[in-house]
């Protein structure tokens, strides 16, 4: 059986200053890049090679992919970056403090905000010097695909689109493949995978570093799920 593994990227910086990251291209915090190499620790003393591996456009999970491959000796294979893969952009609340959202938006907007499916932020101005068409990684980039604002709904059907397009074909000839990617994109996919309600979604973590193995069939159905934690 084939296997798919998704890796959330060790802390970053922003993480460990509690603010909203989205699609800013931080840095993994010396903890983050710690729990990368336990994360590939992990998959090699249980076996794990792969053919492949896919990440987004930000650093700290491209890192991430990197310090696993070279735990498990595997620098050489293909390590392609696909946007789609990228975490969740948060609008308006990029860069800012959580804490002090919250404080200002109530715990329930602020909850509907960062957890709801498929409410998204209020969007970021194109003018914004933090919207992500001002940063050059996107700039032969169409301008409708580089959002304002998305909720996890958004986020999940471009990761997903890019699953289906790119992934899903290696699945069913055969090969392992594993993706380093972000909380709400994982989140997003376990959410088709496991399909987990509207409702449910909003209570289920990613962790950081923590493998999630998906086991699948020839004709790619899902035979085994599984943490190695």
């Amino acid at each position: 059986m084939a296997k798919l593994v998704l890796v959330r990227h060790g802390k970053s910086e922003w993480n460990k200053q509690n603010r909203f990251t989205g699609w800013v291209d931080v840095e993994l915090a010396p903890e983050g890049i710690e729990e990368a190499k336990k994360a590939g620790k992990k998959l090699k003393d249980a076996g794990f090679a792969f053919d492949i591996c896919f990440s987004s456009f930000l650093k700290r999970a491209i890192k991430t992919g990197i310090i696993i491959l070279e735990e498990l000796d595997l620098l050489w294979i293909d390590h392609l970056k696909d946007w789609r893969f990228n975490e969740r952009f948060y609008g308006a609340l990029t860069g800012l403090n959580k804490d002090e959202v919250k404080k200002e938006l109530g715990e329930e907007k602020f909850l509907l905000y960062r957890r709801s499916y498929d409410v998204p932020p209020p969007p970021l101005s194109e003018d914004d010097p933090r919207h992500p068409r001002f940063d050059p990684k996107y700039k032969n980039f169409p301008v409708e695909l580089i959002p304002s604002t998305e909720s996890l709904k958004d986020n999940q059907i471009r990761s997903m689109a890019a699953f289906h397009e790119k992934v899903a074909p290696l699945l069913v000839e055969g090969k392992d493949v594993l993706i380093t990617a972000h909380g709400n994109t994982i989140r997003g996919m376990v959410k088709e995978f496991d399909n987990i309600s509207d409702e449910d979604i909003p209570k289920f973590e990613i962790a950081t570093g923590v493998p999630r193995v998906y086991e699948f069939d020839e004709s790619l159905h899902i035979k085994k799920v599984y943490n190695l934690d």
